[in-house]
């Protein structure tokens, strides 16, 4: 061996190799895109996996303090964009992938997550239709969590008081947005759940977007509802918005409005419906007493009724023992026919058309009265007859777009 070679040891050569990464801009700031595989979760709380394509693959760790900052749980298979830098880990002579940030890849991470908490919440059987609590048919006091800025309480207010204003209403204020809002959603929950006096529970806010709706995906919140003692219905966002929420509560309505009409009748149609009943029970009454007059009057007229004073007595006591029959018979019969009156009602309410066309929307047909329920049915320049529920309009076909109007 001649004097003059230089002769390294292994951690001088793996040291040298990671100045050499670790000083190239090209390697400092990537973005790889690959499937994961040999995930693994270590219980220091960092994530060990491999990121591989058709040809090759690269091994690569997340540590604790970056993947806290990522909402849903990776697995092998999945599809993922990573953000770091690349690093030799001098022990093994190995360089890998330093990760800061994970998406997956053709999915939002928030969609994502949101699906993945669905999807366990609803296998340990927080939206069983079993477990949902009734909701009170006349309730004496709702409390409702919202933001006191937010047009979701007016809105709630003016259509209880339209409603029903004997209605007696807590308003719990509550961040519905924004860090620090799920905290505060369950905090008003168990308020409410802790007063004695409360008989239903509202969680409203107005339409945002997925970021701005994520307080009410959060687990907590999902697990606050579902535990909450009082009957909870769920108005969150617009009528196509869905959160975690929306499935754990005991009721989802579609908007804030929706859930004041859900909440109580309508106190001129129920009182409608208690004339109806009343006078139904006064004429069952007149007959049954009619019909017992009859009885009487033949057994009085019996010619062995020899101690009239003593039968009538007897009559009397049975007369009035019916009455009481009569009078408890009547009162649940009112009370039964008053629920299943109020759920037809609500069922035809859920198919009446109009109802859907009061919100904005209409019907369309072409000149032969034909339905048209496809952008493949118009004709360019065609003639189109649009039907609202106050009216109808002859329209004309400028452009044809195809494609789902979620696209657009």
């Amino acid at each position: 061996m001649q004097d003059n070679i230089t002769v390294l040891n292994v951690s001088e050569i793996n040291r040298y190799v990671r100045g050499l990464l670790h000083s190239d801009p090209r390697l400092r700031d990537l973005w790889v895109t690959g499937e994961l595989s040999n995930f693994r979760h270590h219980r220091s709380g960092h994530m060990y996996f491999t990121l591989k394509d058709s040809k090759s693959s690269l091994r690569c760790v997340f540590f604790r303090r970056e993947n806290i900052r990522c909402i849903f749980k990776p697995s092998d298979g999945m599809e993922v964009i990573l953000h770091g830098n690349i690093a030799v880990y001098e022990p093994d002579g190995v360089y890998q992938l330093h990760v800061s940030e994970m998406e997956p890849a053709g999915m939002g991470s928030l969609y994502l997550a949101f699906e993945q908490l669905k999807r366990k919440l609803e296998n340990e059987g927080l939206f069983r239709p079993e477990t949902k609590k009734k909701i009170p048919v006349l309730p004496r006091k709702i409390g409702l969590v919202t933001s006191p800025t937010g047009a979701a309480l007016q809105d709630i207010l003016v259509t209880l008081k339209k409603r029903f204003p004997h209605v007696h209403i807590i308003v719990v204020e509550s961040l519905v947005q924004g860090p620090g809002a799920a905290s505060d959603l369950i905090r008003a929950i168990d308020i409410l759940n802790r007063r004695k006096d409360v008989d239903l529970i509202i969680l409203t806010r107005g339409g945002g977007s997925l970021e701005d709706l994520w307080p009410f995906n959060e687990e907590a919140v999902a697990r606050a509802i579902y535990r909450s003692e009082l009957p909870v219905i769920s108005a969150v966002g617009h009528e196509t918005d869905f959160t975690i929420a929306d499935f754990a509560a005991d009721l989802r309505a579609p908007t804030p409005t929706a859930a004041a009409a859900a909440a109580v009748p309508e106190k001129e149609e129920l009182l409608n419906i208690l004339k109806q009943h009343r006078e139904q029970a006064a004429l069952a009454l007149k007959r049954r007493l009619q019909k017992e007059k009859q009885a009487l009057d033949y057994v009085v007229s019996e010619r062995f009724f020899s101690l009239p004073a003593r039968r009538l007595k007897l009559c009397r006591e049975i007369l009035a023992q019916l009455d009481k029959k009569l009078n408890r018979e009547i009162v649940r019969i009112l009370q039964y026919k008053g629920i299943k009156l109020n759920a037809l009602n609500d069922k035809l309410e859920s198919y009446s058309p109009l109802k859907v066309m009061s919100r904005g929307f209409c019907y369309c047909r072409d000149e032969q009265g034909k339905i048209i329920r496809s952008v493949n049915d118009i004709e360019p320049a065609g003639i189109l007859k649009l039907s609202f529920k106050d009216g109808s309009a002859r329209c004309r076909t400028e452009e044809i777009e195809e494609g789902s109007i979620l696209d657009q």
